[in-house]
């Protein structure tokens, strides 16, 4: 379903790539995706020490959550992103463009001091509303 973006001119701009906030239409099916990490098919965790690599495989989970659920990375509205190192931010916001190339999402971003695996550098949970019901 197609979302859109709500800006106010009593907010500053975002300073990444995300929306202050979004709308999307409840005329599809709310889908939650649970915090997707850098854990690749064969269960191994890809770009180890490197956030980049990371994200990109986190983004690629994702779109392939959604993408089962019948949606497309447009229909996500809302991301929460769990970090090790906030010094990351503009690093994971350039993979992020890539991926969210329409109306971004509404996103929170937090530095976290550990994650299950300690090698995942990056972990995003997402809300999605699709079209029709599979």
């Amino acid at each position: 379903m197609p979302k859109t973006e709500i800006r106010s001119d009593l907010l500053a701009e975002p300073n990444g790539h995300f929306a202050q906030a979004t709308a999307a239409p409840l005329t599809g099916r709310m889908v939650f995706i649970s915090g997707m990490t850098a854990r690749n098919r064969d269960g191994g965790v890809t770009g180890v020490g490197d956030v980049t690599a990371q994200t990109h495989q986190v983004c690629q989970n994702l779109r392939a959550a959604v993408e089962e659920a019948g949606g497309t990375l447009d229909d996500i509205a809302r991301v929460d992103v769990y970090v090790r190192n906030m010094e990351d931010f503009k690093a994971i916001h350039a993979v992020r463009e890539q991926y969210f190339t329409g109306v971004a999402p509404a996103s929170t971003l937090v530095e976290v001091s550990k994650f299950v695996n300690k090698d995942y550098l990056i972990e995003i949970n997402a809300i999605a509303v699709v079209g029709q019901d599979r």
